[in-house]
């Protein structure tokens, strides 16, 4: 029998993107979600908790979310997988978004060891995750979702009170709702979810309060 699925939310880097140690709080095993830089932090911080890392899953191809995952590869000595192979030219060109946003810190392209695609699921020590597809932010983004604790890293996808940014090379904000109305939504207002920055929430509230909805869902 597991134990309670667990997370630990290390904000990382100038962009202060949640990178996430989801975690069986019993076992104590873990992987990382979107380790965007700041690996000693990233390291450190699954120490002080005693939790073993088994592999890093990435929810899409953008530079505050993959930017330290093949240096924490290395360090760790585990696999990384996802996103969904859409998001293959953004890994490839890392390199490129870190001198486009005038990064001073080392980046890497990020060659995952597994791609995900809708319908694959993960396991985490007995913990079960489903992998929805959800583009729009980035074509190769995707999410990840525990029924059995009603909870959903929703990377990008959607935020407290907000949506993510389509403005970027491949978003498209028509997509981004279609992925938030039929990948989101259905799996009820009772499902709590991580965002890649600022606070969770749950789907419910979102879909009352949130303005970026209205009419929407």
């Amino acid at each position: 029998m597991s134990g309670a699925l667990q997370a630990i939310i290390v904000p990382v880097t100038g962009f202060q993107q949640n990178c996430t140690l989801l975690f069986d709080g019993d076992s104590k095993a873990a992987v990382v979600v979107d380790p965007g830089g700041d690996i000693d932090r990233i390291i450190e911080a699954a120490d002080g908790h005693g939790l073993t890392i088994g592999a890093i899953w990435l929810t899409h191809g953008h530079i505050d979310h993959a930017g330290g995952a093949m240096d924490l590869k290395d360090r760790l000595g585990v696999d990384i997988v996802g996103p969904h192979r859409d998001d293959e030219p953004l890994l490839g060109a890392l390199e490129q978004q870190a001198a486009m946003f005038g990064l001073d810190t080392a980046v890497r392209n990020v060659t995952p060891d597994r791609w995900l695609a809708e319908g694959d699921t993960l396991d985490l020590d007995g913990h079960t995750f489903e992998v929805l597809h959800c583009p729009g932010h980035a074509p190769g983004h995707v999410v990840f979702v525990n029924r059995a604790a009603q909870f959903a890293h929703v990377g990008d996808v959607l935020f407290a009170g907000s949506i993510g940014r389509t403005d970027l090379p491949g978003g498209d904000h028509q997509t981004l709702l279609a992925s938030i109305r039929d990948k989101l939504m259905p799996l009820g207002d009772d499902f709590g979810f991580i965002c890649g920055h600022g606070p969770g929430g749950r789907l419910g509230e979102e879909r009352r309060t949130n303005p970026f909805l209205a009419g929407q869902v």
